[in-house]
């Protein structure tokens, strides 16, 4: 017996925009329930981004630590940025890669999606795992600093099991990567 679903979609009645920046924009929408009534829904609107699990021939993790302001510390991350308008979420998880990293891929595998903030926020996180890869030199934005550096899976893991990497899309990723070599072994020979 199929269970029958009931339509919780919410319908904008009317949108204003708060305020807009160079990424972000705040709205506020005026919505009707499923139920009938209405509500306000503020909510931000992001490009969308992409995040890379680079491995190294030696199976290690290319990770970063990074300086981020809101929360005003330091965070190891993977290497990740926006989606530029027009771009192919793939040609994002290659620029993004070099520019912060130094390092091309020869071989990416799509790993999935995640929404991260879907209370508040329409940002959609592609993930790739990215091989074959062969380091060069970084072209990072001026406002950009970061520390590049290397760490077995095994560390990785352990580094989100003790808190030291508490940034959710890196957390997501590496659990996604790990999930997907774990099926596809014969990537780690590449």
């Amino acid at each position: 017996m199929t269970a029958t679903l009931t339509d919780l979609t919410e319908h904008c009645l009317s949108s204003t925009t708060i305020t807009s920046g160079g990424m972000l924009t705040v709205k506020c929408d005026q919505v009707r329930l499923p139920n009938g009534n209405t509500s306000q829904r503020e909510y931000v609107t992001h490009p969308g981004a992409v995040i890379v699990v680079p491995i190294l021939s030696n199976g290690h993790v290319v990770l970063e630590r990074q300086f981020r302001y809101p929360l005003q510390q330091v965070f190891i991350e993977l290497p990740a940025g926006k989606i530029d308008v027009g771009e192919d979420v793939l040609t994002t998880g290659q620029r993004e890669l070099e520019e912060e990293t130094g390092y091309t891929a020869g071989h990416w595998f799509k790993l999935g999606h995640q929404h991260p903030c879907i209370g508040y926020s329409n940002e959609v996180i592609h993930m790739y795992l990215a091989r074959e890869l062969v380091v060069g030199n970084h072209q990072r934005d001026e406002d950009e600093s970061l520390e590049v550096f290397e760490a077995s899976f095994e560390d990785c893991l352990s580094m989100i099991q003790n808190g030291q990497i508490t940034d959710g899309k890196t957390i997501i990723a590496l659990f996604m990567a790990e999930k997907y070599l774990a099926r596809h072994p014969q990537i780690l020979k590449l």
